[in-house]
C-alpha cells in the first residue's frame, strides 16, 4: 500500500441543501411539498448495482454530522467501510463455522464499527473501483466472496491454514483495490486513523440505534433479529409513539438520522410519485433486486390505486400492527437511507425527506417523501446521535 495525494480543496464539495423552512413547493406532481426544515447533506451518491445502502446511508449521515458541527462539507469513501465490513465479516463467518448469515447487506452500525477501530478516508482517497467498471456492480465480488468463505469453513485440509486470511484480503483488494496508508487532505497528510480524529472528528459512542418492537422490554438493549446485524449490535427498544417522537426532536433541534426500512411494498412509489405511503388499502409486496426490486408501482393494475395520482387516506398504524408485521416478515431490512427533513403536501400532511443512494433516479432529485404513517410502520431501526433523543426518554434508556 502506498500514500496518494488528493488535490482537493475543504470548503469545495457543494452541499445539496442547507437552509431551513425554504420553499421547495413542487408543480409537476400530483403531490405538492413544501420543506418545513431541510438540514443540510451532501451531494445524492449512487449505488448503482451493489447492495451497499447501509454504507451510503450512514457515510452521508456522517457527512451531515460533520456538517452540524461547523466542519466543512466532505465527501467520504463508502467503499472504506465496505471494504472493512467485508473482510472483518468473513473472519466472524468463519469463526461461526459458517454458521451466521454472509450476504451483501450489512446495518448502520457497521460503518460505526469500522470508524471506530479502522478509521476513515475522503471518496477522493478511496473509490473501490479496480474491477473494469465506472461504477459500483458487486454481482461477481459478492458470489466469489461467498464461494471463498464457505470453502474455508468446509475445512478439508482439517485446520485451517496460515494462508485464508491473506487470501482473503487479495481477493477484496483485487476488486475494490488496495486503501492508501497515508493521503494528503488539504495540504496535510493523514492516515485513515488521523483522518478520522481530526477531520471528521466523530466520537462513535456518540451514536446509538433505537428500534421498537414488542418481543423485548421495552426501554432495554438487544440485538435486532435482522440477518444482516453480523457485529450482533444493539438497538435500545422504545414504544413506537417515543420512536417517532425521537424521530420529531431529531430534526426540530437539527440532527439527522439513519432509517433502516422495509421498501418492499406497493406504497413505497418513490420512483413514479416520489413518496412511500400505506394506503388504506390492503399492501401487497414485490420482489426482485435493487431498485426494480423494490420499484413495481409501474405495473398496469397498480395505476388505480389512489396514492398514485393524489395524496390518499393511510392505514392507522399500532404497535400491534408493527409486529404482526415484523413477525410475519412483512417487514424487513430491505434498504438503508438517510432522513434529513420534514415536509408538508398541499394537504398540511407531515412526511419525513428521505435522501436516497440510487442517484438522481426520480423527480425529486434522489429524494422522496415518507409519510408518517409508512415511517411508524416500516422502520427497523434508525441510528443517531443521542443528543437528539428527549431527555424524558434518555433517562428512560439510562443514556448520558
Amino acid at each position: 500500500m502506498k500514500g496518494i495525494v488528493l488535490l482537493l480543496a475543504a470548503a469545495l464539495p457543494v452541499f445539496e441543501a442547507a437552509a431551513q423552512t425554504q420553499d421547495t413547493t413542487r408543480q409537476d406532481t400530483t403531490y405538492r411539498f413544501t420543506d418545513i426544515t431541510r438540514l443540510p447533506a451532501t451531494s445524492v451518491k449512487d449505488q448503482n448495482r451493489a447492495g451497499t445502502c447501509w454504507s451510503w446511508s450512514t457515510t452521508s449521515f456522517l457527512e451531515s454530522e460533520m456538517m452540524r458541527l461547523g466542519k466543512d462539507s466532505t465527501n467520504l469513501s463508502a467503499m472504506y467501510f465496505v471494504k472493512h465490513a467485508y473482510f472483518d465479516k468473513g473472519i466472524k463467518y468463519v469463526r461461526m463455522h459458517g454458521t451466521m448469515n454472509f450476504g451483501v447487506g450489512g446495518a448502520s452500525g457497521d460503518v460505526i464499527y469500522v470508524l471506530r477501530n479502522y478509521g476513515a478516508v475522503p471518496k477522493e482517497a478511496y473509490e473501490g473501483l479496480n474491477y473494469g467498471e465506472d461504477n459500483h456492480v458487486f454481482g461477481e465480488l459478492d458470489a466469489v466472496l461467498k464461494a471463498y468463505v464457505e470453502a474455508v469453513t468446509e475445512n478439508k485440509n482439517k485446520r485451517l491454514s496460515t494462508a485464508w486470511k491473506r487470501g482473503y484480503e487479495n481477493v477484496i483488494e483485487a476488486y475494490l483495490g488496495e486503501e492508501p496508508d497515508t493521503f494528503t487532505y488539504a495540504g496535510k497528510e493523514y492516515t485513515p486513523k488521523t483522518f478520522a480524529d481530526e477531520v471528521v472528528g466523530l466520537n462513535p459512542d456518540d451514536y446509538v440505534n433505537l428500534t421498537s418492537f414488542t418481543h423485548h422490554p421495552f426501554y432495554t438493549a438487544f440485538a435486532l433479529e435482522n440477518p444482516d446485524n453480523w457485529t450482533w449490535g444493539t438497538s435500545y427498544n422504545l414504544p413506537i409513539d417515543e420512536l417517532m417522537a425521537v424521530m420529531d426532536n431529531a430534526i426540530a433541534t437539527g440532527y439527522t438520522f439513519v432509517w433502516g426500512s422495509d421498501v418492499s411494498e406497493r406504497g413505497f412509489a418513490t420512483k413514479t410519485t416520489g413518496v412511500a405511503v400505506v394506503p388504506a388499502e390492503d399492501i401487497q409486496e414485490t420482489s426482485g433486486a435493487e431498485i426494480d426490486k423494490w420499484e413495481k408501482a409501474g405495473k398496469p393494475e397498480l395505476a388505480r390505486d389512489a396514492f398514485l395520482k393524489a395524496p390518499a387516506p393511510e392505514k392507522e398504524i399500532t404497535q400491534e400492527t408493527r409486529q404482526a408485521e415484523f413477525d410475519n416478515y412483512l417487514t424487513t431490512d430491505d434498504h438503508g437511507m438517510h432522513i434529513i427533513g420534514k415536509a408538508k403536501d398541499q394537504n398540511g400532511t407531515e412526511y419525513f425527506i428521505v435522501k436516497n443512494s440510487w442517484n438522481k433516479y426520480n423527480k425529486f432529485g434522489g429524494y422522496f417523501y415518507a409519510s408518517r404513517a409508512f415511517v411508524k410502520l416500516k422502520t427497523m431501526d434508525i441510528l443517531v446521535h443521542k443528543d437528539a433523543i428527549p431527555d424524558s426518554i434518555k433517562a428512560k434508556l439510562n443514556l448520558k
